[in-house]
């Protein structure tokens, strides 16, 4: 039995709308809509500000898939209602970001700068030009977007130079005058 799939999820204080129409879980919120395919044999049922997802006796459902309809409803209610966000840091002499348009435009250490097309429904601001500020309603899109950007530099493990999440910590390696002389 799947221990995330019985968790209840509180709608209290949230203005949101779920509605199951059309073979598909729609939640609107203050931020903005979201949906995603039903998911067979999952029920849903609201009772005092409560949601609670439930199996279908009578369909037979794997408990991977009653979490996993509990954990998508979720952030799905979490960002109609609140956001997500990721920030990333660039770490390195001369690396910087800024904003053009859609496009975000990287300079980390490359001889041309690298431009990255920024998704529909994700925003990203940047902040002194190295903090890159990623937000949207979509954990998943803001999550894949955050590591596109991360994927272009990540950071090295002699001096950590490269783009990491805000509150990464980079494991340094010791470099070969550490290990000592022979000779």
């Amino acid at each position: 039995m799947s221990r995330l799939g019985k968790k209840l999820i509180s709608l209290a204080g949230k203005k949101i709308d779920i509605k199951i129409q059309n073979g598909r879980i729609e939640v609107k919120g203050p931020k903005g809509e979201l949906f995603i395919p039903a998911i067979k044999g999952i029920l849903i049922k609201i009772e005092n500000d409560r949601l609670f997802v439930l199996r279908d006796e009578q369909v037979k459902v794997h408990n991977k898939d009653y979490g996993l309809a509990r954990a998508l409803i979720n952030n799905m209610i979490i960002g109609v209602s609140v956001g997500f966000e990721k920030r990333l840091k660039l770490e390195g002499v001369g690396y910087r970001a800024q904003i053009e348009g859609n496009m975000l435009d990287l300079q980390i250490g490359r001889s041309h700068p690298t431009k990255l097309l920024i998704p529909e429904g994700v925003k990203v601001t940047v902040e002194k030009g190295v903090l890159i500020v990623v937000e949207g309603i979509s954990k998943f899109l803001v999550g894949h977007f955050a590591a596109e950007i991360r994927a272009e530099k990540k950071p090295e493990p002699y001096k950590g130079k490269g783009i990491r999440y805000e509150k990464e910590h980079v494991r340094k390696k010791a470099g070969k005058a550490a290990k000592g002389k022979t000779g």
